[in-house]
């Protein structure tokens, strides 16, 4: 897993392979939009992530946004407080493929890996 080659430290982290696909998956769209990715109740541990393409107009004014090669990842105050230090990956695997977190404010992560509990 090799990060992106920011030499900041960032509150969300993307990995080389999770910026192309999300790009990807950005241009399949047809618009400027930017990632908001964020937590909510549920899931097998107690929190799930959220994650999900919004138009640019949508940021707030209290929300972290992160540049990634003009790329926005956006999070907003209260979930930055769980996902500070997010690591976002991606992984092209038949058997547990798709987008990976790794959150050091996790302290259970639930098989699946899309919850978990801080």
């Amino acid at each position: 897993m090799t990060q992106t080659a920011q030499s900041q430290q960032r509150g969300i982290m993307m990995t080389e392979t999770a910026l192309r696909h999300v790009m990807a998956l950005r241009n399949q769209q047809g618009k400027d939009l930017c990632l908001r990715v964020g937590v909510r109740q549920g899931g097998c541990s107690g929190m799930s992530y959220t994650m999900d393409f919004e138009d640019i107009s949508n940021i707030r004014a209290t929300d972290e946004v992160f540049d990634y090669e003009g790329f926005k990842v956006v999070c907003d105050p209260k979930s930055m407080l769980y996902l500070y230090g997010l690591v976002l990956d991606y992984s092209n695997a038949l058997i547990g493929g798709g987008f990976q977190f790794t959150n050091p404010n996790a302290d259970q992560t639930c098989g699946c890996g899309k919850s978990f509990s801080a």
